[in-house]
């Protein structure tokens, strides 16, 4: 390690982090070529010895084992210059009022629950509740690693169908809301914010917070002119904090910004900021009159939608890096 290492704090915690992450895919390897190795030997005694019982454990421990390594090899697609950023996840109700402002609250459970299955940590830095239930929308700073990486291929319109339990007819409701997921940036990534460029507003929170909320304008709102950006925030209790979350989220919607208008140079993202309705979904989420969850760009099917809204979806997470790269 070179003497003047430390002297760069953020340049030294992103060479340990990528030490870390590829040292855990070492590791993964090395552990794969042994337990295979274990299973040959065993299978071959089990076949000579025509022990049916144990040939069945070593075939089912080899699927076990195959499946770790489809998550290594997805691990390795994790080599983009951001994907070992944080990640900011933005939900937007569409159109549909409690219906589609209940699916963005379900929409946010599912995405903390996989946060959770991962080990790695969210905040609500932003909450507009709705007006009978749901939320219509709400912002997450989720922090781990390559959160950004894993999480990026999930902007876009998600679709739900379902017996509406708001409706007391019982009928059928297609609900939509939208996710735009954008990297964290850190000090190692400038952005200039000219003054003249932004509107900087202030009003009373209406999340959790006690009395505080109600008599303090301490929520701020930020409006970047040129590009028309918002962001707010609404968690902290002194406007200063809120202020300081406000403007770093404004650098990294800047910076997503400057990503995206590349991208739909090459035509990869213009589909992924578009309006929150019918055509322009990435993923469907069918309640009934059948259980499916159907991701539109790559066709991946999963029949238990209730284990997804529950946080599993690796396998859509996966299918989109795989896609991602063969692009």
């Amino acid at each position: 390690m070179e003497k003047n290492f430390w002297d760069n704090q953020l340049a030294a915690q992103k060479i340990l982090k990528e030490k870390n992450f590829f040292s855990n895919i070492f590791k993964n390897y090395i552990f794969t070529i042994n337990e295979l190795e274990n299973f040959e030997q065993l299978l071959e005694l089990a076949i000579s010895e025509d022990d049916t019982a144990v040939i069945k454990d070593c075939e089912k421990k080899i699927t076990l084992l195959l499946n770790q390594i489809k998550k290594t090899e997805v691990s390795c697609f994790l080599s983009n210059e951001n994907d070992h950023l944080d990640t900011y996840l933005e939900i937007h109700a569409g159109a549909g009022g409690t219906e589609s402002q209940d699916w963005a609250q379900m929409l946010r459970r599912m995405y903390s629950k996989w946060v959770e299955k991962k080990k790695c940590k969210f905040e609500i830095i932003s909450e507009h509740r709705g007006d009978e239930a749901g939320i219509k929308s709400t912002i997450l700073k989720i922090t781990g690693p390559y959160m950004y990486g894993w999480l990026k291929s999930e902007s876009g319109v998600h679709r739900l169908v379902r017996i509406s339990p708001f409706d007391s007819g019982a009928r059928r409701h297609t609900s939509f809301a939208s996710v735009w997921i954008y990297p964290v940036v850190d000090d190692s990534i400038k952005i200039e914010i000219k003054e003249k460029d932004i509107r900087v507003d202030t009003y009373r929170s209406s999340g959790a917070g006690g009395q505080h909320v109600n008599t303090t304008d301490s929520a701020v709102r930020i409006t970047h002119l040129p590009t028309n950006i918002v962001v707010q925030c609404q968690n902290e209790r002194s406007q200063h904090k809120n202020k300081e979350t406000c403007f770093n989220m404004l650098k990294a919607r800047l910076y997503r910004h400057e990503i995206e208008k590349k991208e739909e140079e090459s035509e990869n993202l213009a589909k992924s900021k578009t309006e929150i309705g019918w055509g322009h979904q990435i993923r469907s989420y069918v309640l009934q009159p059948y259980q499916l969850v159907k991701d539109l760009r790559n066709n991946l099917e999963n029949t238990d939608p209730e284990s997804v809204l529950d946080g599993e979806i690796d396998s859509f997470l996966e299918a989109a890096l795989y896609e991602t790269k063969s692009i």
